[in-house]
């Protein structure tokens, strides 16, 4: 399937949600500031339906994405530094079912996978089940966490350790969901997007197979959209779900505020096997910038720390009119360092074009990369 143009991120959501050949899950897979949030938003926005007023009387979508985790926020106690606790904004649906007396002992089984800190979360409850206030206050030791005095207290957890209850908080009203709760009866997609920002490769490996898992538990279920800048997160996604799911490429558009989406669905992606393949079509057809050289010089830096090398230097081999690599070395360093941005674009001189081409070539030549990849 070609790849697809979109004049903007509502037309783009549009399509993902009515793709007559959808799977049960779908995969994107793009850059950081391309718009992966601001997609997630229009994805949402299009199910939402308000009345007179504006208030919103009918979604569809459950999401994780930036907007989410703004639903909690720290109150750090500046004045006496004791009382930590992270508030929660009670006005979102997404605590649906935060009265729950089940809703803690969840997210505590699911935090014991990445974390070894406890948590408690205090909350007031209007006569008529209306949430008015919920707070989370967190503890290290392994004490009772009602005790008054543990209770007055309360650490400030790491970012890292704040997103990871965040994300577990999600999975269980993902769960409820799955599991039937009315508090999320209105459901129809799940939209999640880069859950895993500030998590190391350990876990972030552990977060897609746990979140495949949970949900491929169940035959039937919400269409699900995940998206992500991380490219080991992505690659597990695609190798545990499999054939389950549709495979997407984001890009920018030619045009400023376009978008494409290139159909990666049975094929292997990798980040730098993407970008070579973008880099040789673009070389073919000669609309060559100078960010390309940019591009270029990353994914040699990812294959000479792959093969152990010294430097990304050590990717470029001598030619017979360079000896010893001076002008291929000088060529990529200025185009590399130079004031040259994707946003504003400069086509390179034809010399430059030249250059680019022959370290492309010799690039792609002297590593065993799958020549059937690269058609001259």
């Amino acid at each position: 399937m070609p790849a697809i143009s979109f004049v903007d991120l509502s037309t783009l959501a549009l399509y993902l949600r009515d793709d007559q050949n959808a799977k049960r899950f779908t995969l994107v897979y793009a850059y950081n500031g391309t718009g992966k949030t601001r997609l997630s938003g229009e994805f949402k926005n299009l199910g939402k339906r308000a009345d007179d007023t504006g208030i919103t009387i009918e979604r569809d979508t459950l999401y994780f994405n930036a907007f989410t985790e703004d639903l909690f926020s720290w109150e750090n106690d500046l004045v006496e530094d004791r009382h930590r606790f992270l508030r929660l904004n009670v006005q979102s649906e997404f605590l649906g079912a935060l009265a729950s007396t089940e809703f803690d002992t969840r997210i505590r089984r699911l935090l014991g996978r990445y974390a070894d800190f406890d948590f408690r979360i205090d909350t007031d409850v209007h006569a008529d089940g209306r949430l008015e206030k919920a707070e989370v206050v967190f503890f290290r030791e392994a004490e009772d966490i009602s005790s008054g005095e543990m209770a007055a207290g309360g650490i400030k957890v790491s970012r890292g350790e704040e997103n990871i209850f965040i994300w577990c908080f999600f999975l269980t009203v993902v769960q409820l969901m799955l599991d039937g709760s009315e508090a999320y009866g209105w459901v129809k997609y799940i939209y999640i997007d880069d859950p895993i920002s500030s998590l190391d490769e350990h876990n972030a490996v552990m977060v897609a197979n746990h979140l495949v898992e949970m949900l491929t538990r169940v035959d039937q279920g919400p269409r699900v959209f995940i998206s992500t800048h991380h490219p080991l997160f992505f690659n597990v996604l695609c190798n545990e779900l499999g054939r389950k799911a549709r495979k997407y490429f984001l890009k920018n558009g030619a045009n400023a505020g376009t978008f494409v989406i290139d159909d990666i669905d049975g094929r292997e992606f990798l980040h730098h096997l993407s970008t070579l393949v973008e880099l040789n079509e673009l070389q073919k057809s000669g609309a060559l910038y100078t960010h390309h050289f940019n591009m270029l010089r990353r994914v040699m830096e990812q294959t000479a720390n792959f093969f152990g090398l010294n430097s990304w230097k050590d990717c470029v081999q001598p030619e017979l009119d360079d000896p010893d690599k001076t002008l291929y070395e000088r060529v990529i360093n200025l185009m590399s360092h130079g004031d040259y941005s994707v946003f504003e674009a400069r086509e390179m001189m034809e010399e430059n074009k030249r250059l680019f081409r022959r370290i492309f070539r010799q690039f792609i030549t002297i590593h065993p990369f799958n020549p059937e990849r690269f058609p001259g």
